[in-house]
């Protein structure tokens, strides 16, 4: 009898994925910062593969403050110009200027919203994971409804990159839905994640 452990497919068998994907995606975040963050790599992962971003994280965490965004807020054009120089991240402007510019909405919506952050990504999904169950990675989509309305709110903000499949992409990342396969064992473990912040907020 085997007892090997069954995962959803798409890690393979890199070590830094198949550790993102047991410790990370999936895992409801709420710290509006780590949001942040998240939803910054997931733009500078637009046209390209997540695993790319991966690998570069840590040299985009040193070369963004460590995603601070209060620190990333104030780059002006010698900051601009020092990212375009480091070959160690994703050498876009319009990407870069789009953390920034994503920096300073944070600040605004964290100072000027009950909630903060947070509650400005959350409330799509009433503040709780949605659960699927899907048996097959064909079966998960690529965008929902769900990641429509918050793409739409995101760039009626004035964010940039935040399509409907980048925000989906986003939101699977981030928990906001738990896309692993039902046989997957971090299915299970993200749901009960899900529940247990259920019940400390009731």
């Amino acid at each position: 009898m085997s007892s090997a452990i069954v995962r959803c497919p798409w890690p393979g068998e890199d070590p830094l994925y198949v550790a993102y994907h047991d410790q990370e995606w999936g895992v409801p975040e709420y710290d509006p910062a780590a949001l942040y963050e998240k939803l910054v790599l997931d733009g500078f992962q637009a046209g390209l593969s997540w695993i790319t971003i991966l690998r570069k994280r840590e040299n985009f965490r040193r070369a963004f403050d460590n995603f601070e965004p209060a620190k990333v807020a104030r780059y002006g054009e010698r900051q601009i110009g020092r990212l375009l120089n480091d070959e160690g991240i994703v050498r876009s402007r319009a990407k870069i200027e789009a953390a920034i510019k994503g920096a300073k909405l944070w600040l605004e919506i964290e100072e000027k919203e009950p909630g903060g952050f947070t509650q400005f990504i959350w409330k799509h999904v009433d503040g709780r994971p949605q659960i699927n169950r899907f048996k097959s990675t064909k079966q998960v989509p690529a965008k929902t409804p769900m990641s429509e309305g918050l793409a739409k709110e995101l760039k009626q903000r004035g964010f940039n990159f935040c399509g409907p499949v980048i925000v989906y992409a986003f939101a699977q990342a981030v928990g906001m839905v738990n896309d692993h396969i039902v046989s997957c064992h971090r299915h299970t473990a993200c749901e009960k994640l899900g529940a247990k912040r259920k019940k400390a907020s009731a």
